[in-house]
């Protein structure tokens, strides 16, 4: 009908309106960071798994990743930080559905011999590759650069969360990241906790992904953080880690 707007086009146009309502709640925002402090003692992110392995994830942010992969829809994805592989697993199932020949890749300073036999032994692991290293040294990235040979890459970054080595991961990987495709950064979150909440480990506020990704969005015009995952998700691991690519790299200063 003349003037009618689609109810597909309604629906989405409904749900966009709820969204940025629901991002301009700075209460609830932080009513889910108080929430995500009341679950960590029980090690809540740890209770879930993914086609039979942990995927230490927050169930919103599994939801969200779905959405961005179908999306994107890349041939290619890079995760940096293995553990049980759980994450690793979800990524190739999502490559599955979408068919063709997609592979993700995950990369670990240290792959444990019981879960790289589980993951090697999985239905999906015909998709997937386990590189062994630093995932900022030279040879490791060079190996990854080779792998996804100019392909629509998405990277996930989730590995040693300090902000020296997650502004490294940024840097070493964005040139892998075309335009509309995206980098996540992980455990943005440890920035929005109190002092000395990660115990011994040698990141917290000021020295986290997301003291990492605010230094990266500063220095290069390519990428911007998508703040709509901030405000649909409410509950997430990776609040200001959604990073849209705004330009390929052969188009931008940086």
């Amino acid at each position: 009908m003349t003037g009618t707007l689609d109810p597909i086009a309604a629906f989405e146009a409904e749900r966009a309106a709820n969204i940025a309502r629901q991002g301009d709640d700075l209460e609830l925002a932080a009513l889910g960071i108080d929430w995500m402090l009341r679950v960590a003692p029980y090690r809540y992110s740890y209770h879930f798994s993914w086609l039979g392995r942990p995927i230490i994830q927050f169930p919103q942010d599994i939801v969200a990743m779905q959405e961005l992969v179908w999306k994107v829809r890349p041939e290619r994805i890079v995760e940096t930080g293995v553990a049980h592989g759980g994450s690793i697993v979800f990524h190739a199932s999502m490559l599955e559905l979408l068919g063709g020949e997609g592979r993700v890749m995950g990369v670990d300073i240290d792959i444990r011999p019981h879960n790289r036999r589980e993951i090697e032994s999985h239905p999906l692991a015909r998709r997937i590759d386990l590189v062994e290293g630093s995932s900022i040294d030279g040879s490791v990235v060079g190996v990854v650069d080779a792998w996804a040979g100019g392909r629509r890459t998405l990277v996930v970054l989730d590995s040693h969360h300090t902000h020296d080595h997650v502004l490294a991961e940024l840097r070493a990987y964005a040139h892998l990241v075309g335009k509309d495709s995206y980098i996540v950064v992980m455990d943005t979150t440890l920035d929005d906790v109190p002092p000395n909440f990660a115990g011994e480990r040698p990141w917290g506020p000021g020295n986290s992904p997301k003291s990492a990704v605010h230094a990266f969005v500063g220095e290069c015009d390519r990428f911007e953080i998508d703040r709509e995952y901030d405000a649909k998700l409410i509950i997430s691991a990776a609040r200001e880690g959604f990073l849209r690519c705004v330009a390929d790299p052969s188009t931008a200063s940086s």
